[in-house]
């Protein structure tokens, strides 16, 4: 069902023959320098294809039987090779659990959960955890939970069931996603459709630091900020969807670094993740079913987005959300019109290089 659309030898024999007789006529027609000739012939490949990073794994999940929701995030825990999944419907669990080999561990058992939206794994030595970025509108929506990895409720940030722009006491209207550095520091991007279009910074004791946005198309303004990501170099990257655009932000002052907006001209970035090797950033462009991966700038400047290759779903599929294995590079993608979270493995080997 997601296996990359490839042109056919036989249709790129008819497009070079249908090129071809284009640059006859033109130079007919037209006369066209020679300079203009040479630049259609060899700069002008319609068949060209990307490198292929990654392919599917087709035998991920073992027991798909038990994603009976709809798929909205998925988030990895490397340390205890589990995969987690959240997922909206009636009379299903909320959260699925997945070991890394794609067999059925758990279904949690909690009514702390309304609508999930986005899901993070806290993976280190000293913790394991799961934050999950309630959207609901009843009495537990509009909050980020934290639950132990069985599923226990820990930790509640925003004020539950009431909708709000107040950082004092905190409120969130639909948080989209939640990203926790090592650190234990948090950066939260609020919201997906709501009062809110803005990014936080927490300390690892809930603390605000910082935060930025409103709704607008300057930098630092945002139209549904819907997903965030921190790299290794002190950069937060946020999927800017409404405004088809990732912007790029200093996670020590804020400060905005720049932004992209060429790579989403068809549909705008639904999340930000970067590869385990931090050679390139994964987003999902939900309706075109793609997922872009974009190379990663160096430090400094981030310049012109590139993108280095695709996987091209079917039509329908709307990947939302998507994950990385740091150890493995396995990438996850939780699909909202597949009803399903599908792996995909990289050709080479990847390592993390943080």
């Amino acid at each position: 069902m997601t296996r990359d659309m490839r042109m056919k030898p036989s249709l790129k024999i008819w497009v070079f023959a249908l090129t071809g007789g284009l640059v006859l006529l033109l130079l007919h027609c037209c006369q066209l320098k020679a300079e203009g000739w040479y630049s259609l012939v060899f700069y002008y490949y319609p068949w060209e294809e990307k490198t292929q990073l990654y392919k599917l794994d087709v035998d991920w999940p073992k027991n798909p039987e038990y994603l009976g929701g709809i798929a909205y995030g998925v988030a990895v825990d490397p340390f205890n090779s589990l995969v987690y999944v959240a997922q909206r419907g009636e009379n299903v669990s909320k959260v699925v659990v997945f070991t890394e080999e794609g067999y059925f561990k758990e279904m949690w058992d909690t009514d702390k959960i309304e609508m999930p939206h986005g899901i993070f794994a806290v993976s280190t030595a000293k913790e394991q955890s799961v934050w999950i970025t309630d959207v609901g509108q009843g009495e537990y929506g509009h909050t980020i939970k934290q639950f132990s990895p069985s599923g226990n409720l820990l930790h509640v940030l925003g004020t539950a069931g009431n909708a709000g722009s107040s950082l004092n006491p905190l409120q969130f209207d639909q948080p989209a996603e939640i990203f926790v550095e090592e650190t234990g520091e948090l950066y939260i991007v609020d919201g997906d459709g709501g009062l809110n279009n803005r990014l936080l910074k927490l300390t690892n004791n809930f603390w605000l630091l910082w935060t930025l946005g409103g709704n607008g198309t300057n930098p630092g303004q945002f139209y549904i900020p819907h997903s965030v990501a921190v790299d290794n170099v002190g950069r937060v990257w946020v999927a800017d969807r409404g405004n088809k655009r990732i912007q790029v932000f200093d996670k020590i002052s804020g400060e905005w670094i720049g932004s992209w907006s060429t790579c989403f001209s068809e549909d705008g970035p639904y999340s930000v993740r970067l590869t385990a090797d931090k050679k390139y950033i994964v987003v999902a462009q939900l309706n075109i079913s793609r997922v872009l991966f974009i190379a990663m700038p160096p430090i400094g400047s981030i310049g012109d987005c590139h993108v280095e290759s695709t996987i091209q779903m079917a039509e329908g599929v709307r990947p939302h959300l998507v994950d990385v294995n740091v150890n493995t590079g396995s990438v996850y993608v939780a699909e909202l019109g597949a009803q399903q979270v599908q792996k995909y493995v990289p050709l080479q080997k990847t390592s993390n290089s943080s």
